[in-house]
């Protein structure tokens, strides 16, 4: 089974989001037990991926810190999605809102990704007499109400905002009817039905020809030569060595990981994890070894961290141990590697 995860640009923009609405940074991290090292920054926002279930964590804080139960909404509402992926920068230079459809499944997996998510057919279009369902494939089980009601309050807006003509005629949801049903009301101010067997949007028959084109349409190529790239080695990241480093990365300075742990939260056991790590040529104390190589070069190039910090942030208590480590791994010391030009390549 493939972990579901999302692309870090979202979690940080529903963070910032909760922090201008005045929850307090550090609370919600811990919350949502995410470290601010682990989102990255702008360069890496839809390369870093991070647990769906840190997401919905995050969310929840949010709501509760901001004391506002609509806050999903909110978010929905308030935050265009250009904002929060490439996925959706691409979608914005297509010529009709028809080619931004085929677009968005093409490249949706880079917002969010993993079992259930209906891979490449995430949206689709289901003709009715009474018009066509924008129809949201995604299993209950990765369709939480906060999850849709952040992405159809975004979808039906930038579609108020993007096109002359009201588009959206009707908005069905799978989760019963909230307390909060006002903000629905204001927001999406069409008739509304919960507990409906999907999540729905009716649309016009004349959406598909409506015009898009917010980006400039030259800009096409370079976003989707990009975001190809990424797709690729999102797919090279479904192999269980890629899955074990996503599970060992937001813990690795705490230094004591095991591999039980880290079959407990892939949802195996020890054995099977050890048998799927043979099977690609590698085991865990390779890929645990691997990984704080990695990371202490990116920690030491162009002088983030000091060796002290990296040596920490690896999982090394003892900084001498973390230099013999160093050594071993490139055949200098650390404090020689704080530099892009004196940094080796990582090898397993």
């Amino acid at each position: 089974m493939t972990r579901a995860t999302v692309a870090a640009g979202v979690v940080r923009g529903l963070l910032d989001f909760a922090v201008q609405r005045g929850a307090p940074r550090a609370a919600l991290l811990e919350r949502a037990g995410l470290r601010a090292d682990a989102l990255g920054g702008a360069d890496d926002a839809d390369r870093r991926r991070l647990p769906l279930a840190s997401y919905h964590a995050l969310m929840q804080a949010a709501q509760l810190l901001c004391r506002d139960p609509a806050l999903a909404l909110h978010f929905g509402e308030s935050v265009g999605s250009a904002q929060l992926s490439l996925a959706w920068l691409i979608v914005q230079t297509a010529t009709t809102m028809g080619e931004g459809l085929m677009l968005l499944n093409r490249y949706t997996r880079l917002v969010a990704d993993g079992e259930g998510f209906g891979g490449d057919q995430r949206f689709t279009i289901v003709t009715a007499p009474e018009g066509q369902w924008f129809v949201d494939t995604r299993d209950a089980a990765q369709a939480p109400p906060s999850s849709t009601e952040s992405g159809f309050a975004r979808a039906v807006c930038e579609m108020r905002r993007l096109c002359a003509l009201p588009l959206v005629r009707a908005v069905h949801f799978t989760h019963a009817e909230p307390p909060y049903r006002a903000a629905y009301d204001r927001i999406f101010q069409v008739p509304l039905t919960f507990g409906s067997e999907r999540n729905a949007i009716l649309l016009d028959p004349a959406w598909a020809r409506q015009p898009l084109a917010v980006t400039p349409r030259y800009a096409f190529g370079i976003l989707a030569a990009h975001a190809d790239e990424l797709l690729r080695e999102l797919d090279a990241a479904q192999t269980t060595r890629a899955q074990v480093e996503a599970v060992l990365l937001p813990a690795l300075h705490k230094g004591a990981l095991r591999v039980d742990d880290a079959a407990r939260a892939l949802g195996c056991s020890r054995a099977t994890l050890y048998r799927r790590l043979k099977a690609e040529g590698i085991t865990f104390d390779r890929v645990l070894d691997a990984l704080r190589h990695r990371m202490a070069l990116q920690y030491l190039q162009g002088g983030r961290a000091s060796v002290k910090q990296a040596a920490f942030l690896v999982g090394f208590s003892d900084p001498a141990a973390f230099s013999r480590a160093f050594k071993r791994w490139t055949g200098t010391a650390p404090s020689g590697s704080r530099s892009p030009a004196r940094a080796l390549p990582c090898r397993p």
